[in-house]
């Protein structure tokens, strides 16, 4: 343990490692997934949707493994794996019980498939390790190019959904009466979320997810219940977790991942302590219903 811990030093040329080409890329992509999860994240929670955020990514994990299996690009299996689980969950999980349920079960399916296709890659083991903690680093230009699309679709859908959106996630009943469409809000913001979890797994991994797609806006509500600012606060706090850990990964020579997760939580933390538990009891007032402001 202490050999290990002597091996990190501190690299004096840092400042060069932060201009090279590839930590350019990671910037840029890091950014763009910043974006997209900081603006999702909102709905995440007021839709009590952590579990299916958290499940997505594992729903991900066959469709990496499979393109890894068969030769093709692992942006494309993770995304298609995602879009599929997603919508398999937003059109079987209408109530929150009921979406759990689909959830746990597409989830379970996939973990399965996962584990048969990453024993047939095993040779590509370093690949797998990269979906399941993260590789922002290897990130490539055909896949910034990706990214730059699947971020301007997650903006652009949410300029026009995003006011329908929150009435429906904050009181469905109520939206559904005033004949809101709850359900295709739903299955738009799923596909929403899959294609932002389909570039955070590249960023953190599938098992650290939550620290982009969650921990941000949980910071935010601690802070303010309206939702523009909630998501404006989250953006800022998830492009503040990827810049500082990435400049921390080129100080020292350590996984970005472990670092973005690190400020992530951290500022969480912060707030937490700063804030008390009257902050807690505004952060869940956007659940329990809203809609007369609408």
């Amino acid at each position: 343990m202490s050999g290990a811990l002597a091996a990190v030093e501190f690299q004096s040329n840092w400042l060069q490692i932060l201009q090279a080409p590839f930590m350019q890329n990671a910037m840029i992509g890091g950014s763009l997934v910043a974006v997209a999860a900081g603006l999702l994240g909102y709905f995440v929670i007021t839709r009590q949707n952590a579990f299916a955020a958290h499940a997505l990514a594992h729903i991900g994990f066959p469709g990496a493994t499979g393109a890894i299996l068969v030769g093709a690009p692992v942006t494309l299996g993770l995304a298609l794996f995602c879009l599929g689980g997603g919508l398999l969950i937003g059109l079987l999980g209408r109530r929150v019980a009921d979406r759990e349920m689909a959830t746990g079960t597409v989830l379970a399916l996939a973990t399965a498939l996962g584990v048969l296709f990453a024993s047939l890659a095993s040779a590509n083991a370093s690949t797998t390790t990269s979906v399941l903690f993260g590789n922002l680093l290897a990130i490539t230009r055909d896949q910034l190019a990706a990214y730059a699309a699947f971020t301007a679709l997650v903006v652009l859908v949410l300029a026009v959904i995003a006011r329908p959106l929150v009435f429906a996630s904050v009181d469905p009943a109520v939206a559904e009466a005033r004949g809101v469409p709850v359900r295709a809000l739903g299955v738009a913001f799923v596909v929403l979320l899959a294609l932002t979890i389909t570039m955070a797994v590249q960023v953190v991994g599938t098992l650290l997810l939550f620290a982009l797609v969650v921990t941000p806006a949980a910071t935010a509500l601690r802070l303010t219940a309206r939702p523009a600012r909630v998501a404006t606060l989250a953006v800022a706090l998830a492009l503040g977790s990827v810049w500082g850990g990435l400049v921390l990964a080129a100080m020292v020579n350590l996984p970005p991942s472990f670092f973005i997760v690190g400020l992530a939580a951290l500022a969480w933390v912060v707030v937490l302590l700063v804030t008390g538990p009257r902050a807690a009891r505004r952060a869940n007032r956007p659940l329990v219903g809203t809609h007369h402001a609408h």
